[in-house]
């Protein structure tokens, strides 16, 4: 069974909206740019995300956009968030612009 990566990021208030969209376009990109070590191939099976819509009252401060990475295997999640270079570069870039992350990583059933 497949491993669901969710990241849910609250970007800095000061950021342009350009540099949004260009970060989540990369974030996005993942699903191209991360090659499995031992088979030369993409290995993420899905990745999509926008912007947040829930209806929060306007004093609240939660994520201003999620995203939903799929994986086949534990092991493939593994090797993304501790070792994939693409990934391992892309973190490093969007920390500084980054209020709060939140991530949570499940298998569908296990509960």
């Amino acid at each position: 069974m497949s491993i669901t990566h969710v990241v849910l990021l609250h970007f800095k208030s000061a950021l342009a909206l350009k540099e949004v969209k260009d970060i989540s376009e990369r974030f996005l990109e993942l699903e191209k740019t991360c090659i499995h070590p031992s088979t030369n191939k993409p290995y993420i099976i899905d990745a999509r995300g926008g912007k947040d819509l829930s209806l929060n009252p306007p004093w609240a401060s939660g994520p201003t956009h999620g995203f939903v990475f799929e994986f086949a295997s534990l092991e493939d999640r593994e090797y993304y968030v501790s070792k994939d270079p693409a990934h391992l570069a892309f973190v490093t870039d969007i920390k500084l612009v980054m209020e709060k992350i939140t991530i949570v990583d499940f298998k569908t059933g296990e509960f």
